[in-house]
């Protein structure tokens, strides 16, 4: 598991570490850099993969720029020509690498100025500056290709497979209908929540069939729907108007009439498809072992939104040791299901200092924090400012 991450000069962090949890909640005003943070870990994931490139960076969620909109550019800072970006796992192993393209005339991809791979007790990859070997590219991970060389139980290779498969989620509604492609498809299911379908029939197959209990805490947060399934025939489910993929989420509606109460995913309320989303990344042995998450509340009644948020970190650990989340919130009910004195789930507060700077810090369970909420929830402690995070209007 990530233990630590480090930016430096991406957009609009000049410099932050902040130490991630199993489950992680971001929240603060629009524009302070909830998304910037999500997208550096991005990049450092497209570095760990061996190449930074708009190819890269999208299939990993981060929105394609060119350098001068990624590197800070704050007044009161010198310009950097690189960007920084580290990880350490809790296992002590560390990758780091600092990135450069020259803000006039960009090449296709960044050039490695340095790259550091290490385990507790071992280095295996450093170089910068004119270290780079003679017939290796600029433009190309070293780290990457070293893998190969590190056995797979190594905590250096653990800590650049869960960096490799990271990506940012932003579902959309059309997506999960199935009613329009996703740009970024991928198993379980793509960034904007495409072939949900697909991914809830190989999580029913590999995880909620074999656990009853389990699918229960994903079913009952569904309080209209006796029954999930997947079908490949539409049927009277859909009308022969409505786009539609090769299989289809089928719901059992259990107030309605038998015969005429089943609906796909084109008709279902929209909150189910998003709680069906986040059991599958969480749950699902096909996801990735490092998820984020932009906006997770979205379309979420907020008393819904607050029991999803109490099952993730059930969820993730089911999922596998090692799986996180990271996701930012707009909505004040998140907060009333995080847990806070789980030590594994983390809440950010995620501001802009005086020259403009994101800044991120965590908010703890100190002694004054439970005895404030002894009278109101987290979600009112943050309206009230108690909490910060909180827009300036």
């Amino acid at each position: 598991m990530i233990r630590t991450i480090q930016i430096d000069g991406f957009k609009s962090i000049a410099s932050q570490t902040f130490d991630p949890g199993r489950v992680n909640c971001f929240i603060g005003a629009n524009g302070v850099g909830k998304s910037n943070i999500l997208e550096a870990i991005g990049v450092l994931g497209a570095a760990a993969s061996g190449r930074v490139d708009d190819e890269s960076l999208q299939r990993r969620g981060v929105r394609a720029g060119t350098p001068r909109l990624y590197k800070t550019a704050f007044p009161d800072l010198p310009i950097r020509p690189h960007i920084t970006l580290g990880a350490v796992s809790g296992s002590g192993a560390t990758y780091r690498i600092s990135l450069l393209n020259p803000l006039e005339n960009p090449e296709p991809a960044w050039s490695y100025k340095t790259e550091y791979l290490c385990d507790a007790d071992q280095e295996f990859v450093s170089r910068g500056g004119r270290t780079v070997a003679a017939n290796l590219s600029a433009t190309a991970g070293l780290a990457a290709l070293k893998l190969v060389d590190i056995p797979a139980d190594n905590p250096a290779a653990r800590l650049m497979r869960h960096l490799q498969g990271y990506a940012i989620y932003c579902p959309n509604t059309p997506a999960l209908r199935g009613t329009v492609t996703d740009p970024q498809s991928r198993a379980p299911v793509g960034l904007a929540g495409g072939r949900l379908a697909e991914g809830f029939a190989g999580l029913r197959r590999t995880v909620l069939d074999r656990d009853g209990d389990l699918a229960d805490t994903v079913l009952e947060l569904l309080d209209w729907v006796a029954e999930v399934d997947v079908t490949d025939a539409a049927g009277p489910l859909l009308s022969p108007a409505v786009p539609r993929g090769k299989y289809l989420l089928r719901f059992t509606d259990r107030f309605m009439t038998q015969r005429r109460n089943t609906l796909s995913a084109y008709d279902a309320s929209e909150g189910a498809l998003y709680v069906l989303f986040s059991a599958i990344l969480c749950l699902s042995p096909a996801a990735p072992g490092l998820i984020a998450v932009d906006n997770l509340d979205q379309a979420l009644n907020p008393r819904l939104i607050a029991r999803l948020a109490e099952r993730l970190s059930h969820w993730l650990q089911i999922g596998g040791p090692d799986r996180q989340l990271l996701f930012t919130a707009h909505n004040p009910a998140v907060l009333d299901g995080l847990d806070l004195t789980d030590d594994e789930v983390r809440l950010f507060a995620v501001d802009r200092d005086s020259n403009g700077h994101t800044c991120c810090r965590r908010i703890r369970p100190t002694k004054q924090l439970l005895a404030l909420q002894t009278d109101y929830p987290l979600s009112r402690l943050w309206l009230m400012g108690r909490l910060g995070a909180i827009p300036n209007v």
